[in-house]
């Protein structure tokens, strides 16, 4: 793996309704539209948290989350897809953590997810060169 990548981790979160199962399958889709940008990986994420009691430490994925490894110049179409891709989905909304800072990208308009997207890009950006935000 290319230690400059970005590592994005993906956090689906249904409606009150979708149940683990249709989740696991949205993510599935998510993953494959994902694997369609030139992106390196995109594999299903593991729990994190304590395994439920009887399972096996390590082998249990997490539902509805993946991890993106991409290049640092791809994390905007990687979130713009996320943002295109939830609409018109049974999806709430899809948390995403990128080198400890998160967003999360729901169903507001199209130009505030686009605000929001471009904010958070730019934030890494300047984290990423070390300098800090111009005083606008």
């Amino acid at each position: 793996m290319n230690t400059g990548a970005s590592r994005l981790t993906l956090d689906l979160a249904g409606v009150s309704d979708t149940d683990a199962e249709e989740l696991q399958a949205l993510g599935e889709q998510l993953r494959r539209a994902l694997l369609e940008l030139d992106v390196e990986d995109v594999q299903l994420a593991r729990r994190s948290a304590a395994a439920p009691e009887g399972a096996k430490p390590g082998e249990a994925l997490a539902v509805g989350a993946l991890v993106v490894t991409t290049a640092p110049l791809l994390v905007r179409q990687v979130l713009q897809l996320v943002d295109t891709w939830l609409r018109n989905r049974p999806v709430r909304s899809v948390k995403v953590e990128l080198d400890g800072a998160s967003i999360e990208l729901g169903h507001a308009s199209a130009e505030d997810q686009s605000r929001l997207i471009d904010a958070f890009v730019e934030a890494k950006t300047r984290q990423a060169a070390g300098t800090s935000p111009s005083g606008e």
